[in-house]
């Protein structure tokens, strides 16, 4: 069994099999809204506390988490991020909810960059839990289709050597240290080489100025779901982490709309 314990603030989802997941959860009633972080994130970004306010605003509830927060990094792999996730909902997110709007839980996953990525894997694996999908900068595929773009000599030499130096503006050594063996594992969970099995609304978000996402990505994936209820908003001077006041305006704002929805739907 997982078990839960409380320090401070935070509180720790203990895995008998895997590292702890560090979260924050605000009581409230359906839908309620999970943050999922991107690579090498934490969950006290403007996204997250933005969306924390809101929820709170109305009495939704709330998770924000850190992915395998005290293992090491170096030995994580999206396989390991995609099973916190569905931890997160299968643990957190049943039994009752104060002034429940129905009777299981139903919750809007909010993903940024490879969040985005892992949402995606959460709604085909928990269809039942998951009422709605907002994308920022939606990083679906990126990282082994970028390693992909590399010249045949770069990839002999990253396999040959076990490191990826991966060139970001992100962190003070400009780059994340990825190994090759991340790099293969993360093939096995591709999504934009077929249809994807999401049926619920989805809502994308993507700044036309993102350096380290393409935008093209949202659209792709906007392309390859099978929900019809997809809308794609491209912010033209937008950046990668969308975290300009108006950003995360429009973030809340989509989420107020859907949980609008949501609550109105007969």
């Amino acid at each position: 069994l997982l078990v839960c314990r409380l320090k401070s603030s935070v509180s720790f989802l203990t895995q008998p099999d895997r590292p702890n997941i560090a979260y924050q959860k605000l009581k409230g009633r359906n839908p309620g809204v999970i943050f999922l972080p991107g690579f090498n994130s934490n969950m006290n970004g403007q996204k997250a506390t933005a969306l924390e306010d809101f929820c709170k605003s109305l009495g939704h509830a709330f998770i924000r988490y850190i992915e395998d927060s005290d293992g090491k990094f170096e030995e994580c792999t999206i396989g390991k991020w995609r099973k916190d996730v569905l931890s997160i909902l299968d643990e957190l997110t049943d039994g009752p909810q104060i002034n429940t709007e129905c009777c299981f839980p139903l919750r809007i996953l909010v993903g940024s960059s490879m969040g985005g990525w892992l949402m995606l894997h959460a709604a085909v694996a928990r269809p039942d839990k998951v009422a709605a999908l907002v994308g920022v900068a939606v990083a679906a595929d990126h990282v082994v289709t970028t390693f992909k773009r590399l010249p045949i000599e770069a990839q002999k030499e990253i396999e040959e050597k076990g490191e990826w130096k991966y060139q970001t503006k992100h962190n003070k050594e400009g780059y994340f240290s990825l190994t090759y063996d991340f790099i293969r594992e993360a093939e096995n969970h591709c999504v934009l080489n077929s249809p994807i099995l999401v049926t619920c609304p989805l809502r994308l978000i993507h700044g036309m100025k993102d350096g380290d996402v393409p935008w093209e990505i949202s659209m792709q994936v906007a392309d390859r779901v099978l929900s019809k209820d997809v809308d794609v908003t491209l912010r033209k001077i937008g950046q990668h982490r969308m975290s300009d006041k108006e950003d995360t305006k429009l973030l809340v704002n989509t989420a107020d709309d859907l949980i609008d929805k949501l609550l109105t739907v007969e």
